[in-house]
């Protein structure tokens, strides 16, 4: 287990001021937040951290603020093998492995955002982390319930729950008479569920009607696939729908990426059985490192969301 991988965390992990340190020292860094648009850019600095989680600001900013850590690892010499994002954090991971360019990634997440966010308002629902039972009784539990579903499978005692706001008082006393934990997350919609399967088929037109995405796949006449203006290398990416590298269907599965379970958990033992024994955490919190952890102690795991994180980051990887 010799091969380094980036991971990108998502919605929830945004934080006001998120690496806005890096803007000052890396002039990549400076340049993704100057391509968002302006009051996004200002949310993000400024906040409130109300207005930051919202779907339609915290997914661009957390596009941006993965990619800037990437940049920042990239410039002080980080050479990873291949990269896996959870949730939205896919998008980032996709752009770090030069699926498509950075532009491209920053239109589909804007995208991505307003249909969700307009799926989320017409279907109000939210998302709960359920501690200390099992995938497979989280699984009946939600059978058992109209408007509830598994959603995040992230270790073997932790799996994300979605659901519609009408269920979730009697989710919640189940999941206390099994002594399990519930814990609702700082998002706006029932991520990751049938809830979301409208903002689905809107991504699925977008993809197939704005011929210049063609994420993983040939370039036809007269339509090149643009360099990377980061200068990210081409790198395996983990999809969260299949817990397999992407292949030629990526259009495919980014549009049943926001309706599908994301199989972090499969994921990382994937990415493990195929030699990666170093994760590193591009950006902000240390959600994924620290799932990654219980899923194997034995891997290695670093957190790069600051400059003071960057800098113990480097006394340790080059150590």
């Amino acid at each position: 287990m010799n091969k380094t991988a980036i991971v990108f965390p998502g919605q929830g992990a945004q934080k006001v001021g998120m690496c806005s340190d890096f803007c000052e020292k890396f002039s990549s860094a400076k340049k993704i937040f100057d391509s968002l648009d302006a009051n996004v850019k200002k949310i993000i600095f400024e906040g409130p951290q109300e207005s930051l989680n919202r779907t339609l600001v915290a997914q661009p900013a957390l596009f941006a603020a993965d990619l800037a850590c990437a940049c920042a690892l990239a410039e002080i010499g980080v050479e990873a093998d291949g990269a896996a994002g959870f949730s939205l954090g896919e998008i980032p991971a996709l752009v770090f492995g030069s699926v498509f360019d950075f532009s491209q990634g920053l239109e589909f997440v804007n995208f991505r955002a307003k249909s969700m966010q307009t799926c989320a308002e017409k279907n109000h629902g939210g998302m709960a982390a359920v501690i200390g039972i099992s995938a497979d009784e989280i699984i009946s539990i939600c059978a058992e319930i109209d408007g509830a579903w598994p959603a995040n499978f992230n270790s073997a005692t932790q799996t994300v729950v979605a659901f519609r706001e009408d269920s979730f008082e009697n989710l919640s006393k189940i999941i206390s008479s099994q002594r399990g934990k519930i814990i609702r997350l700082a998002v706006s919609g029932a991520f990751h569920s049938p809830l979301m399967n409208d903002a689905a088929e809107e991504i699925k037109v977008f993809l197939h009607a704005e011929r210049k995405f063609n994420f993983g796949e040939q370039s036809q006449p007269g339509n090149p696939r643009p360099e990377n203006e980061f200068s990210f290398q081409k790198k395996p990416i983990y999809s969260n729908v299949t817990a397999q590298i992407y292949g030629d269907s990526a259009t495919d599965l980014l549009s049943r990426h926001v309706n599908s379970p994301v199989k972090w958990r499969e994921t990382i033992e994937n990415m493990i059985c195929d030699g990666f024994g170093t994760f590193i955490e591009a950006g902000p919190g240390k959600t994924l490192t620290g799932l990654i952890q219980k899923i194997n102690p034995d891997v290695k795991i670093f957190n790069v969301f600051d400059l003071q994180s960057l800098e113990n980051f480097k006394n340790n990887f080059f150590a």
